[in-house]
């Protein structure tokens, strides 16, 4: 099984970037696919999951309003929309899938990706 994330770059603050994360390797029906970032010497957080089957998906507060997840079914990908870029919001952002949406939104799941990193410069 693989997250393939895609999308990373250097951006200017106030920049907007969109980011791919696409799986592969066995079926995703009924999986949540999810976003999450890891700045150097900070915790992994969790940011925006996403159901790829039916309709759901949750965000972190600290992204609400910024961030946007979506998906395509039937290429088992799912994407960050990023606006309003902040130096704050460099990091390396890591790609999820699980069964269950909780799990994610709790931090976990099954599989990982590698991640894209996201520099946004001031």
């Amino acid at each position: 099984v693989q997250l393939q994330a895609s999308g990373g770059g250097l951006v200017q603050t106030g920049d907007s970037l969109r980011l791919s994360c696409a799986g592969s390797g066995r079926p995703f029906n009924g999986f949540t696919l999810g976003w999450f970032r890891q700045a150097p010497g900070n915790e992994r957080e969790f940011l925006a999951a996403i159901k790829l089957n039916g309709l759901g998906s949750y965000y972190a507060n600290s992204v609400k309003g910024r961030f946007t997840i979506s998906k395509d079914t039937a290429k088992n990908t799912a994407y960050l929309q990023m606006s309003s870029l902040r130096p704050e919001d460099t990091a390396n952002y890591i790609c999820a899938a699980d069964g269950l949406m909780r799990r994610i939104v709790d931090g976990d799941a099954e599989y990982w990706g590698e991640g894209t990193l996201v520099t946004v410069s001031s």
